[in-house]
């Protein structure tokens, strides 16, 4: 884990540095630090949401640059539905003013966006925006951004042994069939690769029911940096430090 002081709280770094070598082919964040970066300010917590949404900026923008293939972003946990009212309705209404604000600039950028978790509990309107966003980037190629929402690992989990259950008594699955492979297709990220890179903004060392099965082999990188604080150069500086680990994936290295 890194958490490195610095101008911005944590290592920077620029595009050149990192095109200098390689770069994880899928990075996931856990987009933290909105309500703090808001009281400090004596703002509203869902200024601090609104705030954040450039960092989304930063960030998909900075994996394009950087030649990243998948983006995994943690939006709204299944967990945040037991906030203030007041807050999720702010939320949902984020959503979907970024979806209209962004969708066309996604398009045209070749970024294709996907959306999982628990849509049942969204309202109307965000699923239609949801929907919207989803078609209209569907055919980018540059970069394929994940947004989980009203998502929760361990339901994700719970729900993909359920499929595989209805399938082995409805005898289309022999129960010795089930593999690591199989089960992790029917997740949410079945047809993802597994990120190569956690980043965790706000310096909180929690992993907070996102991607538990999928993050099994994935290096860690904290930084202090509030998530509405968050840009690219904080992107790269996580991209450069990575580069730096071992991965052995539990081996020994010669």
């Amino acid at each position: 884990m890194q958490d490195e002081s610095g101008p911005a709280g944590g290592l920077r770094a620029g595009l050149d540095e990192v095109r200098q070598g390689p770069v994880p082919a899928h990075v996931a964040v856990i987009m933290d630090g909105n309500g703090r970066w808001a009281r400090r300010r004596g703002l509203a917590r869902w200024e601090g949401h609104r705030a954040g949404m450039e960092a989304v900026r930063e960030a998909i923008g900075g994996a394009g640059e950087a030649g990243i293939s998948h983006l995994t972003l943690y939006a709204f946990s299944q967990e945040n539905w037991d906030r203030p009212a007041d807050e999720v309705e702010a939320l949902m209404a984020l959503l979907e003013e970024y979806v209209d604000s962004q969708r066309d600039e996604l398009a045209e950028a070749g970024i294709r966006v996907s959306v999982f978790g628990d849509r049942a509990r969204l309202s109307e309107t965000a699923r239609a925006a949801i929907d919207d966003l989803e078609r209209a980037t569907e055919a980018g190629g540059a970069l394929w951004v994940h947004l989980a929402i009203s998502y929760g690992s361990r339901a994700e989990i719970v729900e993909a042994s359920r499929r595989l259950a209805a399938q082995c008594v409805a005898g289309d699955l022999a129960p010795d069939s089930i593999d690591e492979d199989r089960f992790a297709r029917h997740l949410s990220t079945g047809g993802w690769p597994d990120p190569d890179l956690l980043v965790r903004t706000s310096g909180e060392l929690r992993i907070s029911n996102f991607l538990l099965w999928q993050l099994a082999y994935a290096e860690w990188y904290v930084t202090p940096v509030l998530w509405p604080d968050f840009r690219r150069a904080d992107l790269f500086g996580a991209i450069i430090d990575f580069r730096r680990r071992d991965r052995r994936f539990g081996l020994v290295t010669p």
